[in-house]
């Protein structure tokens, strides 16, 4: 692990330990904004066939299992394996005592890569949001990597969030990255078949990033345009 993750994982763990399993235990504000997250994120879900009964789902970033949480009050939670992951062991060790059903692991994707295709899904809630002192450019280069990790991870999509730089001003604590930047990286080192969602209110978007083009079902005549 870098010194730059870990002075993330410091930051977290400070805030666990004072504020334990609750949203500003994981330092966002409230829980209406988290919950506007995790159901945003959950959209990724669409990249995955009908066939596929129960898909299985990488929440990376897990901290205690807050996304459990939420999947359990909105009825989902029977409908995905789900698997954790956090590079902080504290984290970790809540998430197993709160959820012993589930899997969770203590890991650094970049360094210790998951193998190929080994999930559906993968959700980045908040990895991505702060930098703490961390230099941009940095920071970006961080983002990069890990995006990158887990999408090799997965056989459909992930998606994850980061502040938006369409703001009054840009915080220095926060990691601000641009719509045409995230666009340019995905599209050169990642994918084409990418989505931006900056539509539920808060002052971030949510990009999402496809193995395969999300098409519309086609029409039952393929000659619909004749009169």
């Amino acid at each position: 692990m870098t010194v730059e993750w870990e002075i993330l994982r410091a930051h977290y763990e400070r805030c666990f330990e004072q504020h334990g399993t609750t949203p500003s235990g994981v330092d966002w504000p409230d829980a209406l904004d988290l919950e506007a997250r995790f159901a945003t994120q959950l959209d990724v879900l669409q990249s995955v066939p009908t066939s596929v009964g129960r898909p299985s789902l990488l929440d990376l970033g897990c901290g205690p299992g807050l996304l459990l949480d939420y999947m359990a009050a909105s009825g989902r939670q029977v409908m995905l394996d789900y698997r954790g992951v956090d590079i902080s062991e504290s984290m970790i060790s809540a998430a197993k005592a709160r959820w012993p059903g589930h899997a969770f692991e203590v890991r650094d994707i970049v360094a210790n890569p998951l193998p190929d295709a080994s999930v559906d899904v993968a959700i980045l809630n908040g990895v991505l949001t702060e930098r703490r002192g961390i230099a941009r450019e940095r920071m970006v280069d961080m983002a990069r990597e890990l995006a990158t990790a887990a999408f090799k991870a997965v056989r459909h999509g992930i998606a994850f969030n980061a502040m938006s730089r369409h703001v009054d001003w840009e915080r220095e604590d926060l990691f601000h990255w641009g719509f045409d930047e995230v666009a340019a990286f995905l599209k050169r080192d990642v994918t084409r078949h990418v989505r931006f969602r900056a539509d539920y209110g808060l002052y971030e978007f949510t990009a999402f990033a496809w193995h395969h083009p999300l098409r519309p079902e086609p029409c039952a005549r393929a000659d619909w345009w004749r009169r």
